[in-house]
């Protein structure tokens, strides 16, 4: 990776460079963790901080009730986490019999949170810092406020107005009946009183404490069937990564239940493909990646499910270069063919990238599933709980077919680069159906096309829906535009900032003289940071 003194792409952004450095979709989150790098503590303390702090500042994509899952390289070897949490034990298929698909709100979408359990899991292997001290900043703005961030603020007015009904909701998150506007200060104290308990009991309030008592309180006056049990038996999983290689770089995903295998796949598709032969922004290029993605999209969704229910197809036949070599052979270099494929449901997302001087650095991600997740607000805790229950199958044959204490499927995933002598890059791209394909076009980028890691965030994406259907940004050449048309792709053109329907990307890679570039998506409001 090369820095770029001029951009190719409109961006008033460059690199950020620095011995110690957090990424994230906002500033004051951001700060959060740097800030606890300044206080002596490490990457895995920043990133604590900086999720903890996301929870309140960008409700609109993250909570206390969400998931998460983290890579986390600590100076010798990769970790990876898979902090989802599993559905509740009643949860049999018969419950759901009778609906087209599984709900989208309210408390029949809700699974177990498993994001304070990633806090606690990576302060306690990891962390410096005393773990209370990490809920500092975050505390802080819930009691005395925090400005609304512009972009959050959009997002804002959409959920309450899709989730206003929701049980708890309007209580918390529309004050006097609307959505606070950009710039407009917003308060949570029942959220800093969680936070301090949680903080207090290392998460044990969260999942056998008074906020397990009271979130399942609420499930039962809500026709829930959220147990406590169902919270006090929620464990994570240090469950390593899954891998392919391109060329001299590996890219390393969280295994299953999450999509990154998508992403795994479509690079060793395209590794049997002449997509080295092109340039960055050739369409022929765009193509082969495009088509790419569409089969490892389509063998996702049939496949892939909790890793422990997937007994027919396994990441390790997903992933064998053979099987790859065949897929790729499927792809007609000069024109679009429907390979069947499908994406996940959009959805609300959080990553957020750190790195400290002794080379530690993590991935980590959290996520409510849509934004503002179920709509369920726990009355006076300040905790909204995500809607990952909805990305379960009821087809009877899919291994991701719901049922009791089982993972969903997940679309959100951290990344990780690494290259022949160590780490390259600690980078995610938020954003339901868009991080799969998102990663792969940031590996490229970065990798094959040498783009440094502001220039590759600020870039034009594309994602594939379904069939020959290909959303693109408008900011994409239109050239490139009218010769992907004449190959038969069904182009729709959408703005760069409409939602999460590109992503939001925050990178961190690694310098050859020591230190890190940082990059962070002018789609969202955040902030690459360091010193």
């Amino acid at each position: 990776m090369h820095l770029r003194s001029s951009h190719h792409y409109p961006s008033r952004r460059s690199a950020v460079l620095a011995d110690n450095m957090v990424a994230t979709s906002q500033p004051l989150a951001a700060q959060a963790g740097l800030s606890m790098l300044a206080r002596g503590g490490n990457a895995a303390d920043a990133a604590i901080a900086t999720a903890i702090t996301l929870t309140l500042v960008e409700p609109t994509g993250n909570g206390v009730g969400s998931d998460a899952f983290a890579i986390l390289w600590d100076g010798n070897q990769l970790h990876g986490l898979n902090a989802s949490g599993r559905s509740p034990a009643a949860w049999t298929p018969e419950r759901f019999s009778g609906l087209d698909q599984m709900p989208q709100h309210g408390w029949n979408s809700v699974t177990v949170p498993g994001a304070v359990s990633a806090w606690v899991a990576i302060s306690e292997r990891f962390g410096k810092l005393p773990f209370e001290t990490l809920f500092e900043p975050a505390i802080g703005y819930a009691e005395g406020g925090f400005p609304i961030s512009p972009k959050i603020a959009g997002l804002w007015k959409r959920g309450g107005d899709i989730l206003g009904q929701q049980p708890g909701f309007a209580e918390t998150f529309l004050p006097g009946g609307v959505a606070p506007a950009a710039g407009a200060r917003f308060v949570n104290p029942g959220l800093a009183g969680s936070l301090r308990q949680i903080a207090e009991t290392k998460g044990r309030a969260f999942y056998e404490g008074a906020l397990a008592e009271a979130m399942v309180s609420f499930s039962d006056a809500h026709d829930g069937t959220m147990t406590l049990d169902d919270l006090a038996n929620h464990r994570v999983d240090w469950c390593g990564t899954i891998s392919k290689a391109f060329d001299s770089t590996t890219l390393h995903e969280i295994p299953p239940n999450g999509q990154g295998i998508a992403a795994l796949m479509a690079l060793g598709i395209l590794s049997h493909t002449s997509v080295r032969d092109l340039g960055t922004d050739d369409p022929c290029a765009l193509h082969l990646q495009i088509e790419a993605m569409k089969l490892a999209l389509r063998d996702t969704e049939a496949f892939v499910g909790d890793i422990d229910h997937m007994t027919n197809v396994t990441p390790s036949d997903l992933l064998d270069d053979g099987y790859l070599a065949d897929r790729a052979a499927e792809i007609d270099p000069e024109r679009a063919t429907d390979f069947g494929s499908g994406a996940p449901k959009q959805g609300g997302t959080v990553y957020l990238t750190a790195a400290d001087a002794s080379g530690m650095m993590v991935s980590f991600i959290q996520s409510n599933y849509a934004g503002f997740g179920s709509g369920v607000t726990v009355p006076g805790t300040g905790i909204h709980l995500q809607n990952r229950g909805c990305g379960f199958s009821l087809d009877p044959a899919s291994p991701n077919i719901v049922g009791p204490r089982k993972r969903p499927f997940h679309t959100i995933i951290p990344g990780f680069l690494m290259g022949r002598d160590g780490p390259l890059m600690s980078f995610g791209v938020m954003g339901g159906p868009m991080q799969a394909q998102g990663h792969m076009q940031m590996v490229l980028r970065t990798q094959l096309w040498d783009q440094d890691v502001q220039m590759a965030a600020d870039a034009p994406r594309w994602r594939v829906t379904e069939g020959l259907e290909v959303a693109c940004e408008s900011t994409v050449p239109r050239k490139s535009l009218e010769t992907l048309s004449q190959m038969g792709h069904k182009l729709l053109l959408e703005e760069p900032d409409s939602a999460f329907a590109f992503g939001g990307a925050q990178l961190i890679h690694c310098l050859p003289g020591g230190g890190y570039a940082g990059g962070s998506d002018p789609r969202k409001d955040g902030a690459a940071v360091g010193f």
